[in-house]
């Protein structure tokens, strides 16, 4: 027997969390809704971070707020003032034990954890037929928040391939007022690595190898990356690992293909969750999240994330492109960016807020030279890339 829902989410992710989340605030408006994730069990294995303020469903939920945050490299460094938007951190623990008890106490939510799709949902009768190994069910509407396609070369302009250990040690090793949200120094020109620090406390801190390339890296490929980092910063001092976290994230992905039945919506990380130039997705999701719940809440059919103006379109572009062809520009760039930019401006145009006159001044502040030099490769690029086509 088939058991019946309004709406089955495919993924139960940040992505698929939270739009039950938003549903869930719906009460009664709330539709009969079914959550099928691969994972057995959700554990800390992520931290998102962001500029201002979250949704107010989840602002209880931050756990840790900065100020102030630095950009170094070989040739010099800046501390940026973040006082106005300040840089904010939830742990996917919280994340995930608010979701679980919403989840709980809501009726018309079903999670079912530790199951695997039988095959591609089918739609027969106006009705969507998704099979599992031991049960089948039915909805009018699915949401798949799910990856689709693994990671590969060619598939993004870059990606961002990350890894990390949170550690604690025994001296007071780190300045919790401040992030460092990009450290270049050491690292080979012919790569984008960088090391970030979120301190947690003097003694305490989630240390990250991030590696922006055509190829997506796993842990294993980043590992000797991160011990050499961790020894840097701690001057080789012993410390306790308390857990690891790891992801791989797209930089510039080709315009998706738009499905041709309204009743079957793509979103997540490889449907435009994440901001291009620089994989920041959490505000994002949320807003997405919060217009997708509205649109049930006013009986209208779900949505897809939005498409960025064409602007900051062209601008992600532009950027991803140079760095993909010049790696060694990168610390360059980014010195320069958080230098010559005032920080609100800054703040606003990577939290996705930004105005005309913020991409103004950001365009100023950059070399103009290589990206003139560029911007022919780059719009060949943006006109000869084909759509992405995700299986269903």
């Amino acid at each position: 027997m088939a058991a019946d829902f309004d709406l089955i989410i495919l993924g139960g992710g940040c992505a698929g969390l939270s739009l039950a989340l938003h549903l869930a605030a719906l009460g009664e408006h709330c539709p009969r809704t079914l959550i099928i994730e691969a994972r057995h069990a959700y554990a800390n294995d992520r931290t998102w971070c962001f500029w201002g303020e979250p949704a107010a469903p989840l602002r209880h939920l931050v756990q840790q707020r900065w100020n102030a945050l630095t950009v170094q490299t070989d040739s010099g460094q800046v501390q940026v003032d973040c006082a106005a938007t300040p840089y904010q951190r939830i742990s996917a623990s919280a994340f995930y034990a608010e979701a679980l008890e919403v989840i709980a106490r809501t009726g018309a939510i079903t999670l079912l954890l530790g199951e695997f799709l039988d095959g591609a949902p089918r739609k027969a009768d106006r009705v969507w037929h998704v099979a599992c190994r031991d049960r089948a069910y039915r909805a009018a509407l699915v949401i798949d928040t799910r990856a689709g396609l693994a990671p590969r070369k060619g598939t993004a302009t870059l990606w961002q391939s990350f890894y990390g250990q949170e550690i604690a040690c025994a001296d007071a090793l780190f300045d919790p007022a401040c992030v460092t949200l990009m450290d270049f120094r050491g690292t080979d020109p012919a790569r984008i690595l960088f090391t970030y620090v979120l301190p947690l406390s003097t003694h305490h801190a989630l240390v990250e190898v991030t590696q922006f390339g055509p190829v997506p890296l796993g842990p294993q490929q980043l590992t000797s990356e991160l011990a050499l980092a961790i020894a840097t910063r701690t001057g080789g001092a012993a410390c306790e690992v308390l857990r690891c976290e790891h992801g791989i994230l797209p930089m510039g992905l080709p315009a998706s293909v738009a499905q041709p039945d309204p009743t079957y919506v793509r979103a997540g990380i490889l449907q435009g969750a994440a901001r291009p130039a620089t994989g920041y997705a959490f505000q994002r999701i949320q807003r997405w999240a919060e217009r997708c719940a509205s649109q049930f809440g006013e009986g209208m059919l779900p949505l897809g994330h939005a498409a960025d103006p064409p602007l900051l379109r062209t601008f992600d572009a532009l950027f991803l492109s140079l760095l993909h062809a010049r790696p060694s520009i990168a610390p360059t760039l980014f010195l320069r960016l958080f230098e010559a930019v005032d920080s609100a401006c800054l703040t606003r145009f990577l939290n996705d807020q930004g105005t005309l006159l913020d991409y103004a001044r950001i365009v100023a502040a950059l070399p103009a030279r290589p990206f003139l030099r560029h911007l022919p490769v780059a719009l060949k690029e943006l006109t000869t890339r084909r759509p992405a086509v995700l299986p269903a």
